[in-house]
């Protein structure tokens, strides 16, 4: 959650962020640190599909398709539907529950090789921990979708809001602030001992003792803190996976975006680096200069594989290229480029992922160290999940 700013551009560099829940004291608490400094955004959402801009979620605008894909994603739903009567097969892997779900046109068209690429993960190879979180149309509502009718997904995230100034960090700016006690920052957590009662932990130049300690960090960072770890929790941290994003960030004039009015898009195209792009500068006026616009494109990747590696300026002009190619923009010409990489991004769900993770979470737990946090408890938290974890957290205390 942390923001950027250069020449009048506002960005949120560990991906595009916007303010949505459906537990209202969250929300309301979200909302809360940004009074006074928020707008309010209806989305205005699309996958670009063929050169087409289909409606999201996908299932949702199988009008905006050709028609033979348009049929072919009908017919193979109700097809499925039919055969799901009788057919009681075990689903354990996404790949599965996709085609099962939903037919292999939607499937096959656009939530397989979408999820390929944002996981960077094979499908057949996870698990079902993630599933609670894709739309669940009728059959009502995908012949809606199918002959025209005007319908929506995903309500709960149709209308979002953002800060005004500042970017997605401005909440953090706005919860610091309210913190009367020091706050250390620039800390690295090198080693961690416990000596009962009392735990050390040493930087490189600095050690502190507390009674009790509440981990944050990634769970992988917190196990290399350690001198001694059984085998059998290595182990399972080892086999708890996840992927790396890049973030290339650029402002540029309006007249020079083809596609002025989106919030975000998303490209499944398996030739098309990003996986999603999203224009900030349509979340509020005050994220670019007048008459300017900005887009971010984030891009998955393993933790130094080859696209990790790649120099900065070939994967940013990877992207310009791409853009130019799917009709976004109309040149190369910017005012702004920034690229960042993130170590920790998707939490992937694989097949043994619920074992390991308990494994790990009750070791740390019987050493006394509390895990809070996307990449501590190592949940798939968006930013509202994450902050009904620790509220739920601090109930519990």
């Amino acid at each position: 959650m942390r923001s950027i700013e250069k020449n009048g551009f506002t960005f949120d560099y560990g991906g595009s962020h916007v303010l949505f829940s459906r537990d209202e004291e969250t929300l309301s608490f979200l909302l809360k640190q940004i009074e006074g400094n928020r707008v309010k955004n209806r989305r205005n959402t699309k996958i670009l599909f063929k050169n087409k801009f289909v409606k999201y979620p996908f299932e949702y605008g199988l009008s905006n398709l050709p028609k033979k894909d348009n049929f072919e994603c009908l017919y193979s739903y109700i097809n499925k539907k039919i055969q799901n009567r009788e057919d009681k097969e075990e689903i354990n892997n996404l790949q599965d529950f996709f085609i099962n779900k939903f037919g292999e046109g939607i499937s096959k068209k656009y939530l397989l090789p979408y999820n390929k690429k944002i996981w960077n993960h094979p499908p057949k190879k996870m698990g079902l921990e993630w599933v609670k979180r894709i739309p669940n149309p009728t059959l009502e509502e995908i012949i809606k979708s199918s002959i025209g009718m005007d319908i929506e997904g995903y309500t709960h995230q149709l209308n979002f809001y953002y800060p005004k100034e500042g970017g997605i960090q401005s909440i953090i700016k706005s919860l610091r602030k309210k913190i009367t006690n020091p706050i250390n920052t620039n800390f690295k957590v090198e080693k961690i001992q416990q000596d009962p009662p009392t735990w050390r932990v040493y930087s490189q130049n600095n050690t502190k003792e507390f009674k009790k300690l509440i981990s944050t960090i990634p769970i992988h960072d917190l196990l290399d803190s350690f001198d001694k770890v059984p085998n059998k929790i290595k182990n399972a941290l080892n086999d708890l996976k996840f992927n790396s994003l890049i973030t290339v960030m650029i402002g540029l004039d309006k007249e020079n975006l083809s596609k002025g009015d989106l919030s975000w898009l998303y490209l499944p195209q398996e030739d098309v680096l990003s996986h999603r792009v999203s224009f900030p500068s349509n979340y509020s006026p005050k994220n670019s200069p007048k008459n300017k616009a900005s887009i971010l494109a984030e891009i998955t990747c393993n933790y130094n594989d080859e696209i990790w590696s790649k120099k900065d300026n070939k994967i940013i002009n990877k992207v310009k290229d791409d853009l130019i190619r799917l009709g976004i923009i109309n040149n190369k010409k910017t005012e702004v480029e920034i690229l960042k990489r993130n170590k920790y991004a998707y939490i992937i769900p694989t097949k043994k992922y619920a074992i390991n993770r308990k494994l790990a979470k009750n070791y740390f737990e019987e050493l006394g160290i509390d895990l809070v946090g996307r990449f501590s408890e190592f949940k798939y938290l968006n930013m509202d999940d994450c902050i009904r974890s620790v509220l739920k957290y601090l109930k519990n205390l």
